[in-house]
């Protein structure tokens, strides 16, 4: 592939967004929703099943987002293209932004990337994502929660995680911490603070640009992706969410207000 070809073809929509259907306190992000790949990648030289597997995106975490904002009756924001395209919740910076490995596997169509490839990704994948999100939080002046959900493989490196869901957080912690404190007797879970990442895995981008920087209050939710591999199970997982997200979110209006 020549750099003019990097530059000038199709990578396609980089963000998706379902408005609220009312004005909600809520914004729901999935970073990971998409395992799509522009076709001029050329698979990044992977073969089909890893293109589909948890290296790609996020199995079951945008049927979870879909749903937990319809519950909260939130606008939600979601990527299009493979993260490994470009990961969306890690800056142009990050190493690990466009992976050349991701867990065991070798990606072949991102080594050796030169630095007009490299900014190809960045402004095809990641600024518009970012532009879209920024709109969004712009347009609904009401918000006060930025929640982003992501999924998590059961078996990592061959070590099986025992962590079922994960409430992670980034600069701000407060959300994070009232939401564990605030877990439901209906939450059979296992469920831990930053696990099985945390801020030092820097996974907290997302959190700390748009929401930090917004005055958003922010959580990550992390959910083992066997938990929520139909669509029946995603539903009952934006259930278990629901009311907890706004549970919390009164208990720390209601502290506040003391």
């Amino acid at each position: 592939m020549t750099r003019q070809d990097h530059q000038t073809v199709d990578f396609g929509s980089a963000a998706h967004v379902r408005p609220a259907s009312a004005a909600s306190p809520f914004l729901v992000v999935c970073e990971h929703a998409s395992a799509r790949m522009p076709a001029f990648l050329q698979s990044l030289g992977l073969p089909g099943e890893l293109l589909h597997s948890h290296i790609a995106w996020d199995p079951g975490a945008l049927g979870v987002a879909e749903a937990l904002a319809d519950r909260l009756a939130a606008p939600l924001v979601s990527g299009g293209v493979s993260r490994l395209v470009y990961d969306c919740n890690r800056p142009p910076e990050a190493t690990d932004a466009i992976p050349s490995r991701s867990e065991i596997h070798d990606i072949p169509g991102n080594r050796d990337l030169d630095a007009a490839q490299r900014k190809a990704r960045i402004e095809h994948v990641y600024e518009p994502f970012c532009r879209t999100l920024a709109a969004e939080i712009a347009a609904n002046p009401q918000l006060r929660v930025l929640v982003t959900v992501h999924s998590f493989t059961p078996v990592y490196r061959g070590d099986r995680r025992e962590v079922e869901i994960g409430i992670l957080h980034g600069d701000d912690p407060r959300f994070a911490r009232a939401m564990l404190a605030a877990s439901p007797r209906t939450n059979s879970h296992v469920t831990r603070l930053n696990e099985p990442y945390g801020p030092g895995d820097g996974v907290d981008h997302t959190l700390n640009r748009h929401g930090v920087a917004n005055g958003l209050l922010n959580v990550m939710i992390e959910i083992r992706n066997d938990l929520i591999d139909t669509p029946k199970r995603q539903a009952a997982m934006a259930d278990l969410f629901d009311d907890w997200i706004v549970a919390t979110l009164n208990s720390l209006e209601t502290r506040a207000a003391s």
